[in-house]
């Protein structure tokens, strides 16, 4: 919490209900105030907009690790992810971690490291930093204390994925790039090869592992999604293990199903810029013109969730408040993050604030506190 008291003046302001207008906006010890505060801050020609909340990202993979066998010191590549977060106007971030036979900085030992690293640098940023578990389903031998590991790692958000290529494995073939994985993952090829074929021939073990696991992690209160879904049946599946999470589904079969029982849909911010799926999946368009969207993500990419809301207003499919939900109010309730995500009286100080013309993050705050600001605006906080 900060003890900086302000009042912007002359900017366009996204207030909850209103859309954007000219309006005051106060902020003291943290959170948004009723009645003018501190000094007052004229940002005419800027955007106020409630701060961006990024539900699901990997990008910050190429900080703690830049190169194969170059990785940095831990909490120094998480501290250089949170300056990236910051400079797209992403006040709360989820860092996605993958738990995965891949191996190097997807495997689980790397993953260890990272939870701790986010621990250890949370009290010192800025950005309210989240970690999820990506767990690949098919890693039986792993299960055992998994449930106690996570608690260990304070891993709040867990999402299950099933990368294996199992139409190449059924037929015993070997995947693309399985040189480049293996040696990636300090293994040899073969050996990686037949830990592939391991692993998909126990598959029928996988869904009474998953629902043991899953029955856990609910009593633990871990909120849980799944991964590219594909069908309906897929979807119902892990429903009723308690995962009320589809991340990135990747039919419109899937979206339909997740949507008509009531269970939150994120989408790939990427999509949206990209206008399709790089993998040739469903649109994010066509789900969030047909209402299949709670939330947008910045999956690989920290620019694209602003990026991805202001092409959507642009085109007018949706109107500039609807857009910007999506990646502010939407993801707030999708983590159960009552306390942000609007810029209603008492929320936190989670602030984006864009230059009018260019729409360039201009400065961000998280609970009252500047993480990024650049450019003209400095000035006005100098005056």
């Amino acid at each position: 919490m900060s003890d900086l008291a302000l009042t912007f003046t002359g900017a366009e302001v996204l207030l909850p209900g209103d859309g954007l207008a000219l309006a005051d906006l106060s902020l003291a010890k943290g959170v948004i105030q009723p009645d003018r505060a501190g000094r007052a801050v004229d940002l005419n020609g800027f955007l106020v907009l409630p701060g961006i909340i990024d539900l699901h990202g990997d990008g910050f993979e190429r900080h703690i690790a830049p190169r194969r066998g170059a990785m940095k010191q831990m909490d120094e590549g998480i501290l250089a992810a949170e300056a990236e977060l910051a400079a797209n106007g992403i006040t709360t971030a989820v860092l996605a971690q993958f738990y995965s036979w891949e191996g190097g900085v997807r495997g689980p030992e790397f993953a260890g490291q990272v939870f701790d690293a986010i621990a250890s640098v949370r009290d010192s940023v800025v950005t309210d930093l989240l970690p999820q578990l990506r767990f690949e389903t098919h890693m039986l031998d792993d299960y055992v204390g998994l449930p106690e590991r996570i608690a260990a790692w304070q891993v709040p958000y867990v999402v299950f994925n099933d990368h294996l290529p199992h139409d190449r494995l059924a037929e015993g073939r070997k995947p693309p790039r399985l040189t480049g994985q293996a040696l990636k993952a300090g293994r040899n090829p073969e050996m990686h090869f037949e830990m592939l074929l391991s692993m998909h021939a126990r598959g029928s073990e996988v869904p009474m592992a998953l629902d043991s696991l899953c029955t856990v992690l609910e009593k633990q209160n871990v909120r849980m999604g799944s991964h590219d879904d594909a069908t309906a049946q897929t979807r119902a599946d892990w429903r009723a293990r308690g995962v009320k999470i589809s991340e990135f589904p990747e039919t419109l079969e899937a979206a339909e199903a997740a949507r008509a029982a009531g269970d939150h849909i994120i989408l790939g911010s990427p999509n949206v810029v990209r206008g399709g799926s790089h993998k040739g999946n469903v649109s994010a368009l066509d789900l969030i013109t047909m209402g299949f969207c709670d939330a947008l993500a910045s999956d690989y990419h920290y620019p694209s969730p602003r990026r991805a809301a202001l092409m959507l207003a642009k085109s007018g499919l949706v109107d500039f408040a609807e857009a910007w939900a999506l990646v502010s109010s939407g993801p707030a309730r999708v983590l159960g993050l009552n306390d942000r995500g609007t810029l209603a009286t008492g929320k936190r100080a989670d602030l984006t604030i864009l230059d009018k013309q260019t729409h360039r993050v201009a400065a961000t705050m998280a609970e009252g506190r500047f993480s990024y600001m650049a450019g003209d605006i400095a000035a006005r906080f100098l005056v």
